[in-house]
């Protein structure tokens, strides 16, 4: 068990690697000159070269790259003298020295994801810190709408089964895959939040956290996050009843299942009592996956109904080419996506040991 952990962690490490690889190359090779992107239209020549030998951008692009790596690496070497670009900085890296040579020290430290280009030098993990809370907090409201919901209308379906009942579900549920999260997004914001404001009192946009009108501080609007909540959990929902009664009807054909028929209980207790637990499997396995794929996928929702989450701050940092904000936030989703997905499979490996041995 131990080995295949160790072979799944490894295998995680050179993924993320690639992904640190593919979005560094991305991203240095596109149009435009990133010195100019961070002061403006009104730079001279001798505030570009400053700033393009503080950020080390004129350097190759393979030290750059590997200056990147060691910017993300917990493990780094880290010049003592001030002036170069990996300089020994506490206000830049918060460093922990391990030990020194005459020019150089290895320091453990957290992945620095540099600063960004559009917010007066404040770093890139202070920025995501501030958004990935409120995005972290619409996907697990969107999974439990959707397993809750799901789970549910796929008993229902079931207990009808090919009745008008459950042909509707399937159509719906076939719809709410079919139909795209941003198009959803704005369906309900204006049925929602404008047409029928009066009677729903929610809002077309707004955050989880509001502004006081007379400047005593924040508070929390929970009401804000039905609606993104409730769009970016209709494709799982849909997802979730269809695997759900699929499943439900294959394990209502078992043995067991039919001696407990036999037995004289009534179907609804069958469900419940022992065919319920049984079906779960692939449910759970869809919702783990689409719980990673939501922090992605939030994106859209969150631009479209003004949610204060990191896929609109994705959305602004390309509007403004900020450049370190948006390899920052893909790098942490893909990171956070990888080790959901590690996690799953561990924990398959440890439910059932044919898989770790395979």
């Amino acid at each position: 068990m131990v080995g295949y952990i160790l072979q799944k962690f490894g295998y995680a490490l050179l993924t993320l690697l690639g992904v640190v690889t593919v979005i560094f190359l991305l991203f240095t090779i596109l149009p435009g000159d990133p010195a100019r992107m961070m002061l403006g239209q009104n730079e001279t020549a001798e505030q570009v070269a400053i700033v393009k030998k503080k950020y080390g951008f004129d350097k190759p692009i393979g030290k750059q790259y590997l200056y990147y790596l060691n910017d993300l690496s917990p493990l780094s070497f880290h010049s003592l003298n001030e002036g170069d670009y990996t300089f020994l900085s506490e206000d830049k890296y918060n460093a922990q020295t391990l030990f020194e040579t005459a020019s150089t020290a290895v320091v453990i430290k957290p992945p620095y994801l540099r600063e960004s280009f559009q917010k007066n030098g404040k770093k890139v993990s202070d920025v995501i810190s501030e958004t990935l809370p409120n995005t972290t907090i619409l996907a697990i409201s969107a999974i439990i709408i959707a397993m809750l919901l799901g789970i549910l209308l796929g008993i229902i379906s079931v207990l009808f089964k090919d009745g008008w009942i459950d042909k509707t579900i399937q159509l719906v549920s076939t719809f709410g895959m079919s139909v795209p999260s941003f198009f959803s997004a704005i369906i309900f914001a204006w049925i929602f939040g404008y047409l029928l404001h009066e009677y729903t009192g929610l809002n077309m946009t707004g955050s989880l956290y509001e502004v006081d009108d007379f400047g005593e501080g924040k508070y929390v609007m929970w009401k804000n996050l039905i609606l993104p909540a409730v769009v970016l959990g209709i494709r799982p929902l849909a997802v979730v009843t269809q695997l759900m009664r699929n499943s439900l009807l294959e394990v209502l054909s078992q043995d067991y299942i039919r001696t407990a028929k036999a037995k004289g209980l009534a179907f609804f207790t069958i469900i419940r009592r022992h065919a319920l637990k049984n079906s779960l499997n692939p449910v759970v396995t869809a919702i783990s996956g689409w719980f990673a794929s939501m922090l992605a996928g939030a994106v859209f929702v969150e631009y479209i109904f003004g949610w204060n989450g990191l896929g609109k701050e994705i959305v602004d940092a390309l509007n403004t080419l900020d450049l370190p904000v948006i390899m920052g936030a893909v790098l942490v989703i893909a990171t956070l996506f990888i080790f959901i997905n590690i996690m799953v499979d561990v924990i398959y490996g440890w439910l059932d040991p044919k898989i770790s041995r395979q």
